[in-house]
């Protein structure tokens, strides 16, 4: 007599799943969410209104992004991990970004000095944003391949191609120029190959290298009249001494010093930033932690941040606990996008890296942002989910026994 087979439709199956869910990953990613949506309206509201706009214009996008973001978790959560290593999708998703970042410098728009928005219609694509999620994808599983053919990545010819790919992006991202992108990019290879064939003289001398790098980089720029002019010059100028140029270049900054101080340690209260109403531009993107210190004072912030921290931490205990490679890739490189990001916000928000336009993130107004990284949070959410389903001993979510017919 043949057995009661159950079958579950593919969205039944995918809602199963979901009693696996890491609640660490996801309580602090909702929280983090809910924080943004509030804290974008309150920074954009006022300013809105005296510019004759709808107070609620960005609090519509921001929830609409946070809405599509979870729905980006849960199809990633979902979504076989094989999907991702087919040679299909690697080829097409490195076509596709190719063609983006080259795109965006024929028939970007500009903002803040950057040419790295796409208009589609009512949508405004960021892929310097993508590239950060594509290269966590590709290079894990790159990396993760070579490992397993008993060879170390960087001393294998397979090393050669993914690195002229990163080389070429790199450098496209810079042309925009979008030197917080490149700086991101850049910090997530490097990780992620450390992570992948760790030797201390590479650990040393990319710790020593990179930073030496920059300086010298940034010296030549300055001999040769790179930064004499345009927007650059301004933001590179304003970091250098904000309070002798607060009345131009150095007004954002010493706007988010105001900003700090106003809020003391637990602020003037939510909504009654003063910064934000025409002192600070743009208060809902690159300084809405500074509206955020000043509303919430240092208690909110702290809160917020620590929030933040305790999910990378996760992120970087799930990497830990994997047994694939591939998935500890992942991991790291989700992780280091985040913390990297967090720094050069925080850091240009307090004057101690020059401004980059960098985004808080899950807090700072942006679809492109909020879509990487939900995507991101989706794709480690699944990965944990798979070391829950394998600690907890049980099989396949599907219910299948013999004579199960189609």
């Amino acid at each position: 007599m043949k057995k009661l087979v159950v079958r579950r439709l593919p969205l039944q199956a995918a809602w199963h799943n979901m009693r696996y869910c890491d609640y660490y990953l996801l309580v602090p990613y909702l929280a983090l969410c809910l924080v943004g949506i509030v804290m974008v309206y309150s920074s954009s509201a006022g300013i809105e209104m005296q510019n004759g706009g709808s107070p609620t214009g960005y609090l519509i996008k921001q929830a609409s992004y946070a809405i599509l973001g979870a729905g980006c978790v849960f199809f990633f959560a979902n979504l076989p991990m094989r999907f991702l290593r087919t040679r299909r999708f690697l080829k097409y998703s490195t076509f596709i970004m190719f063609f983006l970042l080259a795109i965006v410098l024929v028939v970007g728009r500009a903002v803040n000095g950057a040419k790295g928005w796409l208009s589609l219609g009512p949508i405004n694509l960021q892929p310097a944003e993508f590239c950060k999620l594509y290269f966590i994808l590709y290079l894990s599983d790159r990396m993760a391949r070579a490992r397993q053919r008993g060879a170390h990545f960087l001393d294998s010819s397979a090393a050669v191609g993914p690195l002229l790919f990163a080389l070429v992006f790199l450098l496209l991202i810079l042309a925009q120029p979008d030197t917080g992108g490149f700086a991101i990019n850049a910090a997530i290879i490097i990780v992620m190959m450390l992570a992948c064939d760790f030797r201390w003289a590479y650990g040393i001398g990319a710790i020593i290298g990179f930073p030496t790098v920059g300086y010298f980089l940034m010296e030549k720029a300055v001999e040769s009249g790179f930064f004499h002019g345009g927007y650059r010059s301004q933001r590179f100028i304003a970091f250098m001494n904000p309070f002798g140029n607060a009345s131009g270049s150095g007004s954002q900054l010493v706007n988010s010093y105001y900003a700090i101080s106003n809020g003391g340690v637990f602020g003037v209260g939510l909504g009654n930033s003063i910064q934000k109403m025409g002192y600070l531009p743009e208060p809902n993107t690159d300084f809405i932690m500074a509206i955020t210190s000043e509303e919430l004072g240092l208690v909110g912030i702290t809160v917020i941040l620590g929030v933040l921290l305790c999910l990378i931490c996760r992120i970087i205990l799930v990497g830990v606990r994997s047994r694939s490679l591939y998935h500890t890739l992942i991991c790291y490189g989700t992780a280091t996008f985040m913390m990297v990001e967090t720094f050069f916000n925080i850091g240009g928000v307090l004057g101690i890296l020059p401004i980059t336009g960098v985004t808080f993130p899950f807090i700072s107004y942006g679809g492109s942002s909020m879509l990487v990284l939900s995507s991101a949070v989706g794709i480690i959410m699944n990965i944990s989910m798979q070391q829950n389903r394998d600690r907890m001993q049980v099989g396949h979510p599907f219910v299948q026994t013999e004579g199960s017919g189609r």
